[in-house]
């Protein structure tokens, strides 16, 4: 169900901070348009970490109401607590989804048992296709392979998205877990790569200011045509750098804000974009033929 330019959609925000929710449909719709494969709907690029449970049902709801069946939907919902991610998992389920994507419980910092504990628990309690998420640079805790593999055979655990920037744990987890296990890049910048080394496709955050030629490079990388993916990704390789110049979503936001899709709302602790970055994002933007 899922494959190519997944995007992990930012969550459009009012100045201030209440969701934008007519900005949210035209988002979907644009992504419609542009030939987006699926969508993550309050993963961490749509900062997850500041809604509340109220909230984040409600933007799943909403999502799924809009986007009425025209693209597969994941719902991020981890947590650093296990109660809470089955909690956000149900709520999911509930609302429509099609997926939930699970990141690794950051702070607490738990061992390989206890991460193997954890998604058995969700996975256990709800019942909806789960992927595992992988994201140490921004959780403080890293799901080595070899403990994918304990969890590859639990029901209902169906992939991982692996954003360690490591194209060799992509061909790791494909011989620890077989060929039926989904693997997706969770890095723009090694994408390309990730898919060639046999990914399914990417979870990206430069396919929301870029849909379209992600979309493409996607499918040729997956059609194995590597020289026109790289031409195309030579074309995106200024945004994947940009849109990191500051903290994820900041940069992002203000791009999709840039090119007149929503406001320029953000919650705090993040701040808008620093000015000194956005000729930039502007530049990298123009470089990707989404602005003129």
């Amino acid at each position: 169900m899922f494959q190519g330019s997944i995007v992990a959609l930012v969550t459009p925000m009012k100045e201030d901070g209440q969701l934008a929710e007519d900005a949210l449909a035209r988002l979907i719709h644009w992504h419609v348009e542009q030939g987006t494969d699926g969508l993550v709907i309050a993963g961490t690029t749509g900062e997850s970490a500041t809604l509340d449970e109220e909230e984040h049902c409600h933007l799943l709801r909403l999502a799924v109401e809009i986007n009425a069946g025209r693209l597969p939907l994941m719902a991020g919902t981890g947590a650093n607590s296990t109660r809470e991610a089955i909690a956000l998992t149900r709520c999911a389920r509930d609302a429509g989804v099609d997926a939930c994507l699970l990141v690794t419980p950051y702070y607490n910092k738990p061992t390989q048992e206890g991460l193997y504990r954890h998604f058995r628990a969700v996975a256990e309690a709800v019942d909806i296709p789960q992927f595992l998420y992988n994201v140490p640079g921004r959780t403080a805790c890293d799901m080595v392979p070899e403990t994918v593999a304990r969890l590859a055979p639990v029901a209902n655990i169906a992939g991982i998205k692996e954003a360690t920037g490591d194209v060799g744990r992509v061909t790791r987890i494909r011989e620890l877990c077989g060929p039926d296990f989904a693997i997706y890049s969770g890095e723009d910048g090694n994408a390309l790569e990730a898919m060639l080394a046999g990914a399914q496709g990417v979870i990206s955050v430069t396919a929301n200011a870029a849909p379209g030629p992600m979309h493409q490079m996607c499918g040729l990388a997956l059609a194995g045509e590597e020289a026109p993916a790289r031409d195309l990704d030579a074309r995106l390789r200024p945004l994947h750098d940009a849109l990191f110049l500051e903290s994820n979503p900041i940069p992002v936001k203000w791009a999709v804000a840039e090119l007149g899709l929503m406001p320029a709302g953000i919650r705090l602790p993040l701040t808008p974009l620093s000015e000194q970055f956005h000729e930039s994002v502007r530049g990298a933007l123009r470089h990707a033929g989404m602005l003129d």
